[in-house]
């Protein structure tokens, strides 16, 4: 017999998702992994190629891109190829439009964010 905590989160993934909360879920759980948070810190110093994302997070290349998969899906990444090379940046104002655009979908409103972010 499925456990009562079991059966909610069954219940809970059928239940339809809004998809602009949906989209703020993909967000967060792109950043709710420590070697992702890894990239994304290497990369507010400045573009880097995947080799360089390989030599600051010490995982293989398929492990890199694969996670920089993830990060470009959820909108924080760009990323282009030149030759051989993809090189990865950060989104400008990525973490501000979504901070934005949380506080509208979740009904926070900017006073009261602001109060928050001084405490």
């Amino acid at each position: 017999m499925p456990s009562p905590a079991h059966f909610r989160g069954t219940v809970a993934a059928i239940v339809d998702q809004p998809d602009d909360l949906r989209e703020l879920r993909v967000f967060h759980k792109a950043l709710a992994d420590v070697n992702r948070l890894r990239i994304v810190r290497r990369l507010a110093e400045g573009p880097a190629t995947v080799g360089d994302l390989i030599e600051t997070v010490g995982l293989s290349q398929p492990l890199v891109s694969w996670h920089v998969s993830r990060l470009k899906a959820a909108g924080v990444v760009e990323t282009r190829r030149m030759g051989r090379e993809v090189f990865c940046q950060l989104r400008p104002h990525v973490f501000d439009e979504v901070a934005a655009r949380e506080r509208t979908l979740l009904g926070i409103a900017p006073d009261i964010a602001r109060s928050v972010e001084a405490h």
